[in-house]
């Protein structure tokens, strides 16, 4: 759980959130939406997925009229597992550049323009000649042997020969959206080898990934400490780290929705809550697991791993803009390009530059498969719950045909104009989608289900705890968390700009593609509950009361269920049958009981 928790999130998208909204200022919103709705979010999804023992869709039997919740949110996890394959893709295609005796990116080679440059290149200036002040390009002052007069040199744009590296030869990059250009031959190689390894990796199911990630979970951290070390050794490295935590931070922009938005959906992207993962893989715990601790270590171990991720790049991007004299927030042109920018440009400076290059971008390739080997399992486990004989006669040629048809969707995302494509569904599907979906998971859970039900399943896991250990998870769980997410989500909405990538600007057709995205994410969510009220008989009270009768009836195939439905119909508050699964399709597992009634569990195979 861990490898799925930390990812590309944490040294990716967390420091390019935190350079475009305000450096420092950015982590007061992070934090608080870690305390306030990524943990609790978090407990509940794990405590869920280990009580029920089922995927994100089916564990909604608890809710039929929510099983749109479920649908949603393995939705917005196939779109996110389309374009993070292709930042995978990404890490793999610098990983092979790597192996060169000098770095392509290091200095300003064939493919760089009149722009590119370490430094800052002089435009014109003022200087004397024959005892006048004159004003002239510098070209003409350094062929006169003149000198610039302090303080009138004007400065030509420039960039950083990795990031030119990065638009014109990794990417190819086209002017916007609307050129899609050609398919980048060696980027599509690479997004095929990375699904093909996501595949082999996973052909056997949750254990055979399981053992691979013990691996990519531990390694970055050597690689992130040796970047942290000597990125705090280049010049100008406090001034980077000052921007991040210090005065330089700009706290004007905590006034903005955008970065509340920002500060919410990174946290739930980090700790994949409201993706459905969580719920998949938590199902194969064991029904006894401490989810409480679990909770807790993970959501820590996430959360200083993206501020340690922070500290190794933001000492770079401090070096880069001493080097060329510019702020730390104009060093780059789009924060999205930081880890593929800043940390190269590091690399580029390290004694034996190809190795550690090699090293880094193995450690971008281990976090990124280690989440999308989860992200991947949440859509098989899924199809696992929906077709149960099915998933175990053909698991191999269903996760392999997955891969397949996720590989074609992504081509789009290594055109040319890819990186707008994944730009586009990172702002839409992993913001406002994971919204939507964690405020109406809450609500399902807490006010429909029972937040105090909910809280006596997990009881019945981790044992009997006080009400003073609940309090905090009470005041989340019925008020500040929902109340939180909806005041972010109305609040963006009504603040909503168009999407930007850098300074490229989406033509109108690229935000309405966004939004269909985002409909089609959430569509699922009416669709299904105006579904499950048609086919059910009598009014909607009479249709709770029978959902209650069948999920007894599913889980009790003895004689007592017509009594216990009779119960129900009188008193269904005080009887609780968690429909957890059965050892296979027709015996449930009784393995505790409550006022003489069963309760049902699922041992995984």
């Amino acid at each position: 759980m861990v490898g799925y928790a930390v990812g590309l999130g944490n040294v990716w998208r967390f420091p390019y959130l935190t350079y475009q909204n305000g450096g420092g200022a950015f982590l007061i919103p992070y934090t608080l939406m870690l305390a306030l709705a990524g943990l609790p979010l978090f407990f509940m999804e794990c405590s869920l997925g280990q009580f029920a023992s089922l995927g994100p869709i089916s564990v909604w039997r608890i809710l039929p009229l929510f099983q749109g919740v479920g649908i949603t949110m393995v939705i917005i996890s196939t779109f996110v597992a389309i374009y993070y394959n292709v930042i995978i893709a990404y890490a793999l295609y610098y990983l092979f550049a790597s192996f060169q005796k000098v770095l392509p990116w290091s200095d300003c080679f064939s493919w760089a323009d009149e722009f590119c440059s370490k430094t800052r290149l002089v435009s014109d200036c003022n200087a004397t000649l024959d005892g006048e002040i004159i004003h002239a390009n510098y070209s003409f002052i350094t062929s006169n042997n003149l000198t610039c007069i302090n303080g009138t040199m004007n400065y030509k744009p420039v960039q950083f020969p990795s990031e030119q590296y990065w638009n014109k030869v990794a990417l190819q990059r086209s002017s916007g959206l609307d050129e899609t250009g050609n398919i980048v031959w060696y980027l599509a190689l690479c997004l095929l080898l990375s699904w093909m390894i996501v595949g082999a990796a996973l052909f056997k199911g949750i254990k055979s990934s399981g053992k691979v990630v013990y691996f990519t979970a531990l390694f970055p951290y050597v690689i992130l400490l040796i970047l942290l070390v000597r990125g705090a050794t280049l010049e100008g490295a406090l001034d980077g780290i000052e921007y991040y935590i210090g005065r330089q931070s700009n706290i004007t922009k905590l006034m903005e929705a955008e970065v509340w938005k920002d500060a919410a959906t990174q946290i739930f992207y980090s700790l994949s809550v409201a993706w459905g993962g969580l719920v998949a893989l938590s199902s194969y715990n064991k029904f006894h697991n401490n989810c409480y601790s679990d909770a807790i270590l993970v959501c820590v171990t996430n959360c200083v791993t993206s501020v340690f991720a922070g500290f190794a790049i933001f000492s770079i991007l401090g070096h880069m803009a001493f080097v060329s004299e510019r702020p730390v927030s104009e060093v780059v042109d789009s924060g999205f390009d930081l880890a593929f920018v800043a940390y190269p440009e590091a690399l580029s400076r390290l004694p034996v530059s190809p190795l550690w290059s090699f090293l880094f971008f193995f450690m971008l390739l281990l976090l990124g498969l280690d989440s999308q080997f989860a992200t991947i399992e949440t859509l098989t486990t899924t199809i696992q719950d929906i077709y149960p004989k099915v998933m175990k006669k053909l698991r191999i040629p269903i996760t392999l045909g997955v891969c397949i048809l996720l590989f074609f969707l992504g081509l789009i995302c290594v055109t040319q104009a890819g990186i707008y494509w994944v730009n586009l569904i990172d702002h839409f599907c992993a913001g406002w989608g994971i919204l939507i979906a964690a405020v109406l998971e809450i609500i399902g859970i807490i006010y429909i289900y029972g937040g105090n039900r909910f809280i006596e399943d997990i009881e019945m896991m981790i044992g009997k705890k006080s009400r003073l250990f609940w309090l905090w998870w009470r005041m989340c769980w019925f008020f500040i968390t929902p109340v939180l997410l909806m005041a972010i989500l109305v609040w963006s909405l009504v603040t909503f700009s168009p999407p930007t990538y850098g300074s490229v600007l989406y033509p109108a057709w690229g935000t309405a593609v966004g939004w269909c995205m985002i409909i089609f994410c959430v569509i699922w969510i009416p669709i299904a509950a105006i579904l499950k009220i048609v086919k059910a008989e009598g009014n909607l009270c009479q249709v709770r009361v029978q959902k209650r009768c069948h999920s007894l009836k599913s889980c009790f195939p003895w004689q007592c269920q017509e009594h216990l439905c009779c119960l129900l119909q009188h008193a269904f508050s005080t009887l609780r049958c968690p429909l957890i699964g059965f050892l296979d399709q027709n015996t449930p597992l009784v393995v505790a009981s409550e006022a003489n009634l069963p309760y049902c569990v699922l041992v995984r195979r």
